[in-house]
């Protein structure tokens, strides 16, 4: 399981496809363990090999189901509005993230976007994303939810990432997280400015239940040049709203509310 998703996230990096020999050596699998599975993903239509030069490349199968998923998960239909909203107000990207997975295992995943930029420069990443939780707006966002050991655990599993993959403020150890941390949780919204990128600046707050517990995370993002530090400032109270108008709106996705029932139990708290 793990080279075959392995040989998955390579391929999803890489969308014009790739020769076995070069996802053999990049893998560091053996070309015959390789070509075996490659033949099963293909069998099960996950990946397919070109004709002319005998690349494999993904297909469509795994965005299918990854869509489809959103769809039954309540997300689409829930969250789209608010953010729609969001992005028209503040004209800048706005994203919802969702914690997933459990205990130390537990990661947040943007799943959702709405673009209010209609003009100049704009951000348009993808969605799907695990957030860097050391250096995202998101990420700081929903840390400060959590005491400063779990989530210094949460950061340490990931990992800080080396310098060059991030922006020049980005944290580079545990305290200058943990300070971070702490403006976050003074504040109520996290604000990240050249942490995640060199040119990009961001804000977002945490999605809370009524009991205080965190599964999500809504965020506005943009180029610094737009976004300098006190208009995210100026922004903070649309997000806020409509991070309030998620924690009414994500009762009725039942993705948000297995996010909610993972935060609780984490936290040791009764569903």
């Amino acid at each position: 399981m793990d080279r075959t998703f392995a040989v998955l996230r390579l391929l999803a990096e890489n969308a014009d496809g790739l020769p076995i020999s070069a996802i053999a050596d990049r893998l560091g699998i053996p070309l015959s363990a390789s070509h075996r599975l490659l033949s099963e993903l293909a069998g099960h239509g996950v990946v397919q090999q070109e004709r002319g030069h005998g690349d494999y490349r993904l297909t469509m199968r795994l965005v299918t189901l990854a869509f489809t998923y959103l769809a039954r998960s309540g997300v689409t239909d829930i969250a789209q509005p608010v953010l729609d909203r969001l992005a028209a107000r503040s004209g800048e990207l706005v994203r919802l993230a969702v914690m997933d997975g459990d205990g130390a295992n537990r990661s947040l995943t943007w799943v959702a976007r709405a673009q209010g930029a209609q003009s100049g420069l704009r951000y348009d990443p993808e969605m799907g994303q695990v957030a860097p939780l050391s250096c995202s707006a998101s990420g700081w966002a929903w840390l400060s939810t959590l005491g400063d050991g779990e989530a210094l655990a949460l950061v340490e599993r990931q990992g800080f990432g080396p310098p060059e993959e991030f922006g020049p403020r980005a944290p580079r150890t545990p305290k200058a997280l943990i300070q971070a941390l702490r403006q976050t949780r003074r504040r109520g919204y996290a604000v990240a400015i050249q942490t995640f990128t060199p040119w990009m600046s961001a804000i977002a707050a945490p999605v809370r239940a009524p009991d205080g517990t965190a599964c999500a995370t809504i965020g506005i993002a943009g180029p610094l040049m737009r976004l300098p530090e006190e208009k995210l400032h100026g922004l903070a109270p649309l997000m806020l709203e409509a991070a309030a108008e998620m924690t009414q709106a994500s009762l009725g996705s039942p993705l948000l509310n297995r996010a909610l029932h993972g935060a609780r139990n984490a936290m040791g708290r009764p569903r």
